[in-house]
């Protein structure tokens, strides 16, 4: 009988019944919950009468909607401030822990959840968010599911839900200077297409993955769903506990070590069989950028946009399109081209290491005068150790400020909306038509190449450039 994957050791582990040629009824160990998912959902419990099954599950902190300036005040946009309004008072009427504005916990829902240490090894973590993908870097099943699945799990703590396909995606080798773990899954994404992962959840191995932070491995695997897949995760070691150890949720003293006993049989055996395997050399990968509509359109920044000659023929027409609504033209270089704004943050880059990242690569520097720049912690807990670290008085030296958290310019929920037209280049996980701002041209980058960026005022490789 063959091995287990890593994946198939947590899944299996969690199936409380297989419905024979339907889904698995899949029990749920964490459900994250934010403000644009989880009223309807509430809507229908209250609605039925019925009550969330194990509220002490269930963490709940607004992010999607929220200022990332003056949150100490009234949100003045009328439906945001309804939606967090709603959020804490579903969360007071089921018993659900809230990390609300001003809490000194609140964030985005996928940097507090490792950041606390309510995410760790071994469990299955749902969300009303597709980017939940994120908490797979710790070796769980972590994955994004709908309104009237959240509202499953709240009265259940089960799910319904297919087993997905297995694939493993294998990069080797060193990184070369000035590439991260953004320019890692942009590449991947840029090889195999926003369709390559569709029906499988990938695991990460090799000597390149293994070689990452916990911040580099969770960008990574929020990534995944950008592929199409349902989700990623990587084999938990030693990085991993490290990570864990001390933190807010994350077992103390002889728990601790007992939890990593435990944590050690989740590796994927070496007999298992995935239905998919791809190996890429780790040399082969560059700073990363993208010219397009959707996170499969990138390429190395020192490279050019591709010719028509060069996609396939059914790929032609929306290739057309999307650099139509860029306004770029084939063929063209990158490097060098004005940008208009800059966004550092999100739940794929808005970690301290990513704040590091961006403020040593400005310290001494100044903004460019054509640069808007939005840099925005991923949580409050980011914002204190930035400001504790000082980070704060080296971007303002340079131009800079250290926004209020949230997930800000990521998506056009909130106030910090890219105008139309504009140029910016993000950290965030999505490049689609109208997704930081009607009419906005957004180009995905890494916090370092975003600070390039910042301070030469155009598409700019940061590897020449690193001290």
């Amino acid at each position: 009988m063959a091995g287990k994957t890593l994946f198939d050791k947590v899944w299996d582990a969690h199936v409380v019944q297989e419905i024979e040629g339907g889904p698995s009824v899949l029990y749920i160990d964490k459900h994250l919950i934010h403000e644009v998912t989880s009223p309807q959902a509430f809507a229908g419990i209250d609605a039925r009468g019925m009550k969330v099954f194990r509220p002490q599950n269930t963490v709940a902190t607004p992010d999607h909607n929220v200022p990332t300036i003056d949150q100490h005040v009234t949100i003045h946009d009328e439906l945001s401030r309804f939606q967090v309004n709603k959020l804490t008072q579903n969360c007071e009427n089921h018993g659900i822990e809230l990390y609300g504005l001003n809490h000194p916990y609140q964030g985005i829902v996928h940097v507090i959840g490792p950041e606390l240490g309510i995410t760790q090894p071994g469990m299955t973590i749902v969300c009303g968010d597709s980017h939940t993908s994120t908490h797979g870097a710790f070796g769980s099943v972590a994955f994004g599911i709908g309104t009237s699945e959240v509202e499953m799990v709240l009265t259940t703590q089960c799910i319904l839900q297919p087993k997905p396909k297995k694939m493993r995606i294998n990069v080797e080798g060193e990184l070369a200077k000035g590439v991260t773990a953004k320019d890692i899954i942009l590449y991947i994404i840029s090889q195999i297409s926003t369709s390559g992962g569709t029906g499988y959840f990938i695991e990460y191995a090799g000597s390149a993955i293994r070689s990452l932070s916990m911040e580099g491995r969770m960008t990574i695997c929020n990534m995944s769903i950008e592929s199409g897949a349902r989700g990623g995760l990587i084999t938990p070691d030693a990085t991993t506990y490290e990570y864990i150890r001390g933190r807010e949720f994350a077992p103390k003293g002889e728990a601790f070590e007992k939890a990593v006993q435990q944590w050690e049989s989740l590796k994927t055996d070496e007999d298992a069989v995935f239905d998919r395997e791809l190996t890429f050399a780790a040399s082969d990968i560059q700073p990363m950028i993208t010219y397009g509509t959707n996170p499969g359109m990138g390429t190395k920044i020192s490279g050019n946009i591709p010719a028509e000659s060069d996609i396939e023929a059914s790929g032609q027409k929306s290739f057309k399109k999307s650099l139509a609504y860029m306004g770029f033209e084939p063929g063209v270089p990158l490097e060098g081209m004005p940008v208009d704004f800059v966004f550092v943050g999100s739940c794929t880059n808005g970690r301290i290491e990513d704040l590091r990242a961006f403020s040593a690569f400005v310290k001494g520097k100044k903004k460019a005068d054509n640069i808007t720049a939005w840099i925005v912690p991923g949580s409050k807990q980011v914002e204190k150790q930035a400001i504790e670290e000082g980070l704060d008085k080296v971007l303002e030296a340079a131009g800079f400020e250290l926004r209020q958290p949230g997930c800000s310019a990521c998506l056009a929920m909130n106030d910090d909306k890219i105008p139309e037209g504009k140029l910016a280049v993000s950290t965030s996980n999505r490049n689609f038509e109208g997704r930081q701002g009607p009419g906005a041209r957004t180009m995905l980058a890494s916090p370092l190449t975003a600070a390039a960026v910042a301070v030469t005022g155009k598409v700019t490789d940061p590897s020449g450039l690193i001290q």
